[in-house]
């Protein structure tokens, strides 16, 4: 064990933590009408809490076992055979567990972004504990447990580059949102502002500061490396801020506040699959590209699609994680075919599995919230509380 590597991950695991709560929670929960939310933060953190338990009870076994290419297995189910002792490199095993259950947290939180407003909170938990389960760990196994996308697996000995999780984490939350969506339909009056743009700001600097440990962490070690992956994550993201709230004003004549940091999102998502492969420069174009991309991305979507993506999680970390992965190859850090063919198939899989699971919760939980109680909002309709005496 490296007493620097355990110091350094155990801060890592507490920022990564911090993204989801409060930072993802305060993010999502200003961009919504103020009738929702305390629903979108109900979300954030009942997802926090579930997906720990699935995580210790099975995920992490899926996800980092032995069994095979496939899956892990549930030799380490319930942590069995993981004590203070066991090592993972050179961290306990115990602290690499806990740091990828933040991962585990986040990934399905970010789902939450395109169906607020409108979803059953039972279909919510539901849902995300089976996708967890059944998507996101067999997908983490495929490519940082060893599995068929990995080193020495379906590419050859040159596998899958992704650092911190631009396939693992952001193309499959990303298309699980727009499945999501699309099954949804649009939300009543779907154009209505953000409630409180402020709020959204505190959510996104949170987001921004966590982002080091999510990034920076990946690379399970104290060292050169960690330095240089906090590094390009930050200029990629103050690049993004600055591309997307330049386009903003060519096109409309103003920058927004609430673009602004969204472009920072942009900007996180995107070098997050690149953060450990490239350096500053790479970084300071991936971020500018991607203000630009994924605004776009949000206007094609929203407008020409037509799908009601809310908060647009497809169009920024979908498109974002998918962009970064791509960047890996065109830079010469990874294979071209391992990367689009582990975009491809991640990508087919989750949609599939994806729909699956949707349908068959739906089956037993509804997927939307009925007319009336949409239109006086999910946090009093589902919750029985509200955020504001004067709901908006």
């Amino acid at each position: 064990m490296n007493a620097a590597d355990t110091a350094w991950i155990m801060v890592a695991t507490a920022l990564v933590l911090f993204m989801s709560l409060p930072g993802l929670a305060l993010f999502y929960g200003g961009l919504v009408r103020a009738r929702n939310v305390l629903s979108v933060y109900m979300h954030v953190f009942s997802i926090a809490a579930l997906m720990s338990v699935l995580w210790f009870a099975l995920g992490y076994s899926i996800a980092f076992g032995e069994a095979g290419p496939f899956w892990g297995g549930l030799g380490k189910a319930f942590l069995a055979g993981v004590g203070p002792d066991n090592l993972w490199g050179s961290l306990p095993e115990v602290l690499f567990f806990a740091f990828q259950m933040t991962f585990a947290i986040i990934t399905p939180a970010l789902i939450v972004g395109a169906y607020v407003e409108r979803v059953g909170f039972g279909f919510v938990l539901a849902f995300s504990g089976l996708w967890m389960l059944l998507v996101y760990a067999p997908v983490t196994h495929w490519i940082w447990g060893g599995g068929m996308l990995a080193d020495d697996g379906i590419f050859g000995a040159i596998g899958t580059r992704d650092f911190a999780g631009g396939i693992v984490v952001h193309e499959t939350a990303g298309l699980a949102a727009l499945l999501l969506a699309a099954m949804l339909g649009p939300r009543q009056n779907r154009h209505t502002p953000p409630h409180s743009p402020g709020m959204v700001a505190m959510g996104a600097g949170m987001l921004w500061v966590g982002w080091f440990g999510f990034n920076g962490g990946s690379q399970l070690a104290a060292d050169g490396g960690a330095a240089m992956a906090i590094t390009v994550t930050h200029l990629s993201a103050a690049a993004a801020s600055l591309s997307w709230a330049a386009w903003e004003r060519v096109k409309y004549g103003r920058a927004s506040l609430v673009g602004l940091v969204t472009g920072t999102i942009a900007g996180l998502a995107s070098i997050t699959p690149a953060s450990g492969f490239v350096g500053p420069i790479e970084a300071l174009a991936i971020g500018t590209v991607a203000g630009i991309l994924c605004q776009e991305a949000v206007n094609l979507i929203r407008n020409r699609v037509g799908i009601d993506d809310t908060l647009d999680v497809f169009a920024v970390h979908g498109v974002g994680g998918i962009f970064g992965t791509i960047m890996i190859a065109l830079f010469g850090a990874g294979a071209w075919i391992a990367q689009l063919g582990a975009l491809a198939i991640v990508g087919v899989y989750t949609l599939v599995l994806s729909w699956i699971i949707a349908r068959g919760v739906a089956l037993l939980l509804p997927l939307r919230v009925d007319a009336e109680s949409e239109t006086n909002g999910l946090d009093l309709s589902a919750h029985g509380e509200r955020a504001y005496d004067i709901v908006s």
